[in-house]
């Protein structure tokens, strides 16, 4: 059970993932989670770095969908400025959405990345479907609500797999 809330990959940020590594690995889409993520999750808009971030996934010809939990006025208010497709209330670990990306950007399983900062929705799911997973640090100290059980329980999940040797960084 503990394999499916075990990352394939760790990156302290968003930033670290570069498009030529992921081009590497044979990668052309990207499904992202948006709250504490690529920003803080009381931040409406995206900052410069992450706009460049973005362009450079674009020129080098990889897909972004955004795919997030929460509504679609928060969604849709952060990722329409950026022209990027998005799903909203994707009730995240269920697969239905991360399927849904998938077809939308027309690639194979294969293909697609997602990357996240939650054990629980973001790297469960992504696990659940086979996808290739990456945790990253979340970008914000502070949570919503739901979010911040969340995290207790992931800090135990982390901590058995610490213990049983299967991970190796820190956070």
């Amino acid at each position: 059970m503990l394999k499916y809330f075990l990352p394939n990959q760790h990156a302290k940020s968003i930033f670290e993932i570069t498009p030529e590594s992921l081009l590497q690995k044979g990668v052309k889409g990207i499904i992202t989670d948006l709250d504490n993520t690529l920003v803080e999750w009381d931040r409406p808009l995206a900052t410069p770095e992450l706009v460049r971030w973005f362009e450079q996934m674009k020129a080098s010809g990889i897909q972004v969908t955004i795919v997030s939990n929460n509504n679609e006025k928060r969604v849709k208010a952060f990722a329409d400025p950026l022209k990027i497709p998005f799903i909203f209330e994707a009730r995240k670990p269920l697969t239905r959405a991360f399927q849904q990306a998938i077809r939308d950007m027309k690639l194979k399983k294969e293909e697609v990345v997602v990357i996240g900062d939650q054990l629980l929705t973001d790297i469960f799911g992504g696990n659940l479907l086979g996808l290739h997973t990456i945790l990253v640090v979340p970008v914000s100290e502070t949570d919503g609500w739901v979010t911040r059980i969340n995290r207790k329980i992931e800090r135990r999940i982390l901590d058995v797999m610490r213990k049983k040797g299967m991970i190796h960084w820190e956070g």
